[in-house]
């Protein structure tokens, strides 16, 4: 074999025999850190919350007070469905009801709860976004876009 053939031979299987001897960092276990090995990097360990006790009495929802929601907040789900026509989803978490209509124009989230124990859950929140993109949109204007 010619000289310059095998040093380009060589050279080409250089880098194919690097990847191969290429060792791997293995992944960090739970309880261990790799800051530790690093000079000046100290982790601490995450905090620990501990769930607040139940106290098993009931609290009342924060109500939403925005101008132009009037017609919404207060309301029950089949009104809000008079409104608005019927929810494309309807999402019920214990006491707490979710209902989402949406549009061309925007997509509102009508969330529901009960204002005493016991009581029907009632829109106290609403929450709107673009249905094309998710970027927050006035409230108000997405209702008044839905409604029938």
């Amino acid at each position: 074999m010619p000289r310059s053939f095998r040093a380009c031979l060589t050279i080409a299987i250089i880098p194919l025999l690097g990847a191969c001897a290429a060792t791997a960092i293995p992944p960090a276990t739970s309880g261990s850190s790799n800051s530790a090995n690093r000079p000046g990097v100290r982790s601490a360990p995450p905090p620990q919350v501990a769930p607040a006790p139940s106290t098993g009495s009931f609290r009342a929802p924060r109500v939403m007070n925005n101008r132009g929601l009037e017609s919404v907040i207060g309301a029950n789900s089949a009104g809000l469905e008079r409104q608005f026509g019927p929810a494309r989803l309807n999402v019920i978490e214990g006491d707490v009801r979710k209902l989402q209509f949406g549009g061309e124009a925007c997509v509102l989230d009508v969330y529901l709860y009960p204002l005493s124990p016991g009581a029907e859950p009632t829109a106290t929140y609403v929450d709107a976004r673009r249905a094309s993109d998710g970027l927050d949109v006035d409230r108000s204007a997405c209702a008044a876009a839905l409604k029938r």
